[in-house]
């Protein structure tokens, strides 16, 4: 059984294998119906498509057949497939099921006769001219006429979105689409805001597991955006859909939002995606990377210090393979620049690895806490069944979706494992926690700024009270307004014993973002207490995200506007960092391990190695850890 399994999943994983531009990935354009309904001229395709094609490579192309109730004529679509592979671009489908995006992105009822037939219809045509094509962002609802109250009925919104999406996935595309050509391959496309999908009506518990494959949006765009997305989720997000069904994620989707502010973020968002070892990234869209101007005003303040995007290496003419060069223009040398540099070393890299995350399936809470904790160095890596095989294991406000939770959690410290649980799901499950340890989140809040030998923050941050039995718990990191030489304190990490394991209670924010201001001397403190399963962490300042992979490499990425030292801790046998890119060697100095209250947490010795690093603005370095002696160069 388990050869079968692992045959199917190599299978299916041929569906996303990379072709020739690049050794370690593909990179693809996605079309709008708009812009493939232009595609009827040829003298407009041909003009359009050169500025593309001379300022990044392209391997495949998707066309999309509809979008917003314009349906591609068939004469265009099969023109531009035609045009697309008699230049050796491979060439797929792709559908928005929108009726007016720029009605709030109105979307089809799908218990509407009418609706569900016009889906049908859409869906066979698409499966008629091509072997495989992707559902773009919209595959689900918002909508609530007479007609969806009505078949709603007293069920919750979620409970009857998410059923009927999941019977519409079916029923209206992927038995129609395959009725038509057997052979299609029947793609959703997931976007960035999972913790939300449900309301909606997307199901990731069942869609993956029925659609041929997945897609991940990975766009983070402008964090001041209505989203208010953190740039790890570039990262993130494709890591936990690929854990949802392993092999079936086959890339990631990056559109233009972000380059607003500078074109490093649209860059970031690029390298991020392919950071998490995606197979293919799709730029969103054909429109945007003919139409948007590079304009001096993406070049940002930090440029010319050596980053890992430069503007002025980007603005260089582009030599072509008839010799002659070129202006860049648009977006699309952004991307081609960011895509040709970081594929020197992608190949490179293992597995991602992280620290197991538990999020069961159309949960909420927390939300999207996760990726403010990648920001601030700790690795993530998200699951939705319960990791068993830990030492560690972060539960956030989510985890109260299991009914089980707590037997889970005691399961985990009897075999000496570590759970650390946020105060939010503390304050959901309390007589559950309670079990284990008797603490509380109360109503009550605190002001601090002071974090004791920890360091200070800037700015004022405003946490819940937790409070628990004197000697049952312990607080590893404390806070006040002021903490020393003042009257109280509250714990910002707390732990109690349980059998032969922890459980940590770690205290969010009230408003997230503030974990960016706590001191180092706190985000140290988090970052080794979690990071028992893995060889290296990091200390430093917030807005610094570590990368790790199995096979010893790993990525250390600053977000912030100015450089910052940190310093790379890792396991005793780590003896020497080598720089992929540049092939410099690091090499280690051990230091001691902090105190006593630590040294339960690493077994394998209280000495580390550590290298200390200065990090550019919004850049990255890639390390080969060595152990022993020198490895042959890569």
């Amino acid at each position: 059984m388990k050869r079968i399994s692992l045959v199917l999943t190599l299978f299916f994983s041929t569906l996303f294998l990379f072709a020739g531009n690049y050794k370690s990935f593909k990179v693809s354009v996605y079309t709008r119906a708009y812009e493939v309904e232009k595609m009827k001229d040829l003298h407009w395709l041909d003009s359009t498509w050169n500025i593309i094609s001379q300022q990044v490579k392209v391997d495949k192309i998707y066309l999309e057949t509809h979008r917003d109730l314009l349906i591609v004529p068939e004469k265009t679509l099969e023109q531009a497939k035609k045009f697309f592979k008699d230049r050796s671009v491979e060439v797929a489908g792709g559908i928005t099921f929108t009726i007016d995006e720029s009605n709030n992105f109105e979307t089809f009822c799908y218990s509407n006769p009418e609706h569900r037939k016009i889906v049908q219809h859409i869906a066979e045509y698409t499966a008629k001219h091509f072997d495989e094509f992707i559902l773009d962002d919209f595959f689900f609802t918002s909508c609530k006429s007479d007609i969806e109250i009505k078949a709603k009925g007293s069920k919750s919104w979620t409970d009857y979105r998410t059923q009927l999406m999941t019977e519409a996935g079916k029923e209206l595309v992927l038995k129609p689409a395959k009725r038509i050509n057997p052979n299609v391959k029947v793609i959703i496309k997931y976007p960035n805001w999972y913790d939300h999908f449900q309301g909606l009506g997307f199901d990731l518990k069942n869609g993956p597991q029925i659609f041929d494959g997945i897609w991940t949006g990975t766009e983070t765009r402008n964090p001041a955006g209505e989203q208010h997305l953190q740039n790890y989720l570039s990262y993130n997000a494709f890591r936990y859909y690929e854990n949802l069904r392993p092999g079936h994620n086959g890339g990631g989707w990056v559109d233009a939002g972000g380059s607003e502010i500078g074109m490093d973020r649209y860059a970031e968002q690029l390298w991020l995606t392919m950071f998490a070892k995606a197979p293919e990234i799709t730029l969103f869209a054909y429109h945007q990377l003919v139409e948007i101007p590079l304009k001096p005003q993406h070049r940002t303040p930090w440029q010319g210090l050596g980053t890992s995007f430069s503007y002025d290496e980007m603005m260089k003419p582009i030599l072509l393979d008839n010799g002659q060069s070129v202006k860049p223009a648009t977006l699309a040398r952004a991307a081609g620049v960011t895509l040709e540099s970081i594929d020197k070393f992608i190949s490179k890299l293992g597995k991602p690895i992280g620290i197991k995350s538990y999020k069961p399936f159309n949960s909420l809470g927390d939300d999207f806490l996760q990726n403010y904790l990648g920001m601030i160095g700790l690795p993530m890596d998200m699951y939705s069944e319960f990791p068993t095989d830990q030492k560690v294991i972060l539960l956030t406000e989510q985890a109260k979706y299991d009914e089980d939770i707590v037997v889970k959690i005691k399961s985990q410290l009897q075999k000496g494992g570590d759970v650390i649980i946020t105060s939010s799901l503390l304050k959901a499950i309390p007589n559950k926690i309670a079990d284990i340890a008797e603490i509380r989140c109360t109503d009550l809040k605190a002001i601090v700024n002071d974090f004791g030998y920890n360091g200070k923050s800037e700015r004022d941050i405003l946490i819940p009270q937790v409070r628990y039995q004197t000697n049952d718990c312990w607080e590893i990191a404390s806070a006040g307004r002021p903490l020393i030489g003042g009257v109280s304190g509250y714990p910002m990490l707390l732990r109690g014993l349980y059998s032969k394991g922890n459980l940590y209670v770690m205290t969010i924010p009230d408003d997230m973002g503030n974990l960016y201001d706590l001191p180092a001397g706190v985000l140290n403190t988090l970052r080794r207490v979690m990071s028992k399963d893995l060889p290296i962490h990091i200390e430093g300042p917030s807005k610094v995200s570590l990368f790790l992979y199995d096979n010893g490499t790993c990525i250390v990425e600053s977000f912030n506007d100015v450089p910052v030292d940190i310093k790379v801790i890792t396991t005793k046998d780590i003896n020497n960092l080598k720089d992929i890119i540049d092939r410099s060697i690091l090499q280690a100095s051990t230091e001691e391990a902090p105190g006593a209250m630590f040294r339960h947490q690493r077994n394998d010795t209280t000495e580390s190695n550590s290298y200390s690093i200065t990090l550019k603005p919004h850049s990255y370095r890639v390390f080969e850890t060595i152990s022993g002696r020198v490895k042959t160069q890569l």
